[in-house]
C-alpha cells in the first residue's frame, strides 16, 4: 500500500470544487467526496441538494461526516509532498546536527547549544523563552573549534599581542597583560586591511596593463621607423646604380631583426607582465573571497595563513627602446665608398635628417646657469654676450669664466634632438654636457670631461676631443642640428640647411642625465659675433611626405592611447563593482 501511494499525484487527492487538496474532506451518498466547507457552500446556494459531480438529486439534505480514511490519506500525502520540498543537503552546505536517518540542510546554528538546526527543529529556539535567547546565526560547520581547548568555554576575544582567538578565561590567564578585543572588533579591522589590499592589488594589475599598452605603442612606434627607414633606403638606392641591389636587401633584413630583436624583448616583458597580472588577480580572488567570509573565527584563522603578495618587478625604470636605426643608413652605405659618389652622400645624410629631427624637443636656456655676461632672451631661446659681467648671485650650477649656459631640460634615457641657428656668428660652440661637469674656472671641455660639443672660430670647426679632431666647413653654416641617442652612446652633428652629416661621436658612455648646452663666444668693440645663438624650431615644411608621416603616426598613436583609456576605464569599473 505504501508503495501505491508513493505514485499517487495531486489530483487524486483533489476536491472537484475547489480543485485544492481535500481539506476535512466528506462522502456524499451518491459515493463522491468534497471539502466540506466546499460542499456546504455549494449546496447554500441551490435550491435543490443534488451531487455537483453525477447530479444526482437528494430529497433532503445529507448528513455529512467526515471520511477518515480519505482524510488519513491526504494527511500520508500531504506529509510525503512536505517531505519531497524541503531543501536537501548540497556538498557545500551545513546539515542539521539532530536529523537522523537524512539530514536536511541547516538554516542556522546556534552559538549556545553549538548545534545546527534544520527549519523543523530549529521551532523550539522560536518558541521556547529560555532558547529565545540563544544566540543564532547563519549555518556553520565545525561548531566545536569554536571552543577553547583549554577552558571548553566560547571563543569570543581576540588577543592582538598572539593574534589568536581566546576566550574569557584565556584572559586570566597565558594572556592576562595583552590586549584582547572582540572578535566583531578585530574582524573588522582585518575586513578594511583586506579592503586596502584589495585596492593595491587592483592598482598593480592596472599599472601593468598600463605598461603592456606602453610597450605595445613603443613596438608600433617601433614598426612605424622601420617602415620609414626601409622606405628612405629605398629611395636612396633607387636613386643609384644597380649594382647596389644586393646591399639594399642586406640593410632592409638589418633593420627587420633589429625590429624583431625589439619586438621579441617586448614579447617576453608583456609575457612577464601577464604572468604577474594572472598572480594578482588570483591573489584579489583569494583576498575578495575572504573578505566576504562572515565567519569571524575562521576569517581570523585563514587572515594569518594568507600567502604573501606575490614576486613582482618594479616596472617604473622599465621600458622597450625602439631600435637605433639612426646612422645605420650612413655606415652601410660608407662600405661602398668605393663606388658611390657624393650625390649618393647627399641623399643619405638628408634621410638620416629627416629620421632624426622627429626626436625634437622643446629646449629654454637656465638663467640661474648662465655666466654673468651673458644675456637670456625673455622666452629662453637665445642667448648672446652683453660685453659686462653682471653682478649675478653665484650658486653651484653658475658658470663663472666660459660663457656658457646649460638648457634647463636634462634627459637621462632615449633619445633627442634640437636645432642652434648660428647665422652671422663668427665664434661658437655648443653640444650636449653630462650634470657633473666643472664649471668653475677654467675648463677641459673634452668627453673625458663630461662635454660633447663642436666649436667654431676662426674660419674652423672642430670636434672638442682629445686631440681634437678637424671637421670639412663647405660653406657658411646656418643652423646646426644636435642628436644624442643616450642608450646607444651617439652624438651627431648636421648642417640643417645643407643637409649633410658633420659629425658623429660613437661608442660614447652616459652615467647621469645630458644638458644641451650653449656658448655663444665674446664679441669685440666692432660688434663682430654679437648676434646671439638661437634655439630654433626644427621646420616642418621642408620635406611634405616626413610631415604627413608623422601625421598619420600621431593619429595612430592617438588611437591607441583612446582604446587604452577605455580599456582603463572597463578595469576601474570592474574593480568598483
Amino acid at each position: 500500500m505504501a508503495s501505491a501511494n508513493t505514485s499517487w499525484s495531486e489530483d487524486n487527492f483533489s476536491c472537484s470544487i475547489c480543485l485544492d487538496v481535500f481539506n476535512s474532506p466528506v462522502t456524499t451518498p451518491c459515493g463522491h467526496n468534497f471539502c466540506r466547507t466546499c460542499i456546504t457552500k455549494f449546496w447554500d446556494d441551490q435550491v435543490q441538494y443534488k451531487c455537483p459531480i453525477c447530479n444526482e438529486l437528494f430529497h433532503t439534505r445529507p448528513d455529512l461526516r467526515i471520511n477518515t480514511f480519505i482524510s488519513e490519506m491526504v494527511d500520508q500525502f500531504r506529509r510525503s509532498v512536505r517531505v519531497k520540498e524541503l531543501p536537501s543537503v548540497e556538498p557545500a552546505e551545513v546539515p542539521c546536527d539532530v536529523c537522523t536517518g537524512t539530514q536536511l540542510k541547516a538554516v542556522k546554528s546556534c552559538l549556545m547549544c553549538f548545534t545546527s538546526y534544520c527549519h523543523t527543529h530549529l521551532e523550539p529556539h522560536q518558541r521556547v523563552a529560555g532558547l529565545k535567547r540563544h544566540l543564532l546565526v547563519e549555518p556553520m560547520d565545525r561548531l566545536e573549534d569554536r571552543m577553547c581547548k583549554k577552558h571548553d568555554r566560547l571563543l569570543e576575544l581576540f588577543c592582538q599581542t598572539d593574534q589568536v582567538c581566546v576566550c574569557q578565561f584565556c584572559t586570566d590567564g597565558d594572556h592576562r597583560s595583552h590586549p584582547v578585543v572582540p572578535l566583531k572588533e578585530e574582524y573588522e579591522m582585518k575586513t578594511a586591511q583586506l579592503a586596502k589590499i584589495e585596492s593595491e592589488v587592483q592598482q598593480m594589475i592596472q599599472e601593468r596593463q598600463r605598461k603592456i599598452q606602453e610597450i605595445n605603442d613603443t613596438v608600433d612606434r617601433s614598426k612605424a621607423d622601420a617602415d620609414r627607414q626601409i622606405a628612405d633606403g629605398v629611395q636612396v638606392l633607387t636613386a643609384l646604380m644597380r649594382c647596389i641591389e644586393k646591399w639594399r636587401d642586406d640593410f632592409n633584413q638589418t633593420v627587420k631583426e633589429k625590429l624583431k630583436s625589439t619586438e621579441k624583448q617586448a614579447e617576453g616583458l608583456i609575457k612577464e607582465l601577464e604572468q604577474e597580472i594572472e598572480d594578482l588577480t588570483n591573489r584579489r580572488s583569494e583576498v575578495k573571497q575572504l573578505t566576504h567570509t562572515e565567519d569571524h573565527l575562521h576569517f581570523l584563522q585563514t587572515f594569518r595563513s594568507l600567502k604573501k603578495p606575490p614576486h613582482t618587478r618594479d616596472w617604473t625604470t622599465v621600458e622597450v627602446c625602439p631600435p637605433p636605426y639612426i646612422g645605420s643608413l650612413r655606415r652601410s652605405l660608407d662600405q661602398l665608398e668605393e663606388t658611390l659618389n657624393m650625390e649618393r652622400k647627399k641623399l643619405c645624410d638628408d634621410a638620416e635628417l629627416k629620421m632624426v629631427q622627429q626626436y625634437e624637443v622643446d629646449l629654454t636656456l637656465d638663467p640661474d646657469t648662465a655666466q654673468p655676461r651673458l644675456i637670456l632672451s625673455e622666452d629662453g631661446k637665445q642667448v648672446r654676450d652683453g660685453g659686462v659681467e653682471m653682478n649675478l648671485p653665484d650658486n653651484r650650477k653658475r658658470f663663472t669664466k666660459h660663457l656658457y649656459v646649460l638648457t634647463r631640460q636634462s634627459f637621462s634615457s632615449g633619445r633627442f634632438y634640437f636645432e642652434v641657428q648660428v647665422k652671422n656668428k663668427t665664434a661658437w660652440c655648443f653640444g650636449v654636457a653630462r650634470e657633473s661637469i666643472n664649471r668653475k674656472g677654467d675648463l677641459i671641455v673634452t668627453p673625458e670631461k663630461g662635454y660633447w660639443n663642436i666649436l667654431f672660430t676662426k674660419d674652423q670647426l672642430v670636434f672638442k676631443d682629445n686631440p681634437a679632431v678637424l671637421l670639412p666647413l663647405r660653406a657658411e653654416l646656418q643652423k646646426v642640428g644636435v642628436f644624442v641617442d643616450y642608450d646607444e652612446g651617439l652624438v651627431s652633428f648636421y648642417d640643417v640647411e645643407a643637409r649633410v652629416h658633420i659629425y658623429s661621436a660613437t661608442g660614447c658612455t652616459f652615467r647621469e642625465p645630458l644638458y644641451p648646452f650653449l656658448g655663444p663666444g665674446l664679441h669685440n668693440y666692432k660688434g663682430i659675433n654679437s648676434a646671439p645663438l638661437i634655439i630654433s624650431p626644427v621646420n616642418q615644411t621642408e620635406n611634405q611626405s616626413h610631415s604627413t608621416w608623422r601625421r598619420e603616426r600621431k593619429r595612430i598613436l592617438e588611437k591607441r592611447n583612446s582604446l587604452a583609456d577605455r580599456n582603463h576605464n572597463k578595469v576601474s569599473k570592474t574593480a568598483q563593482l
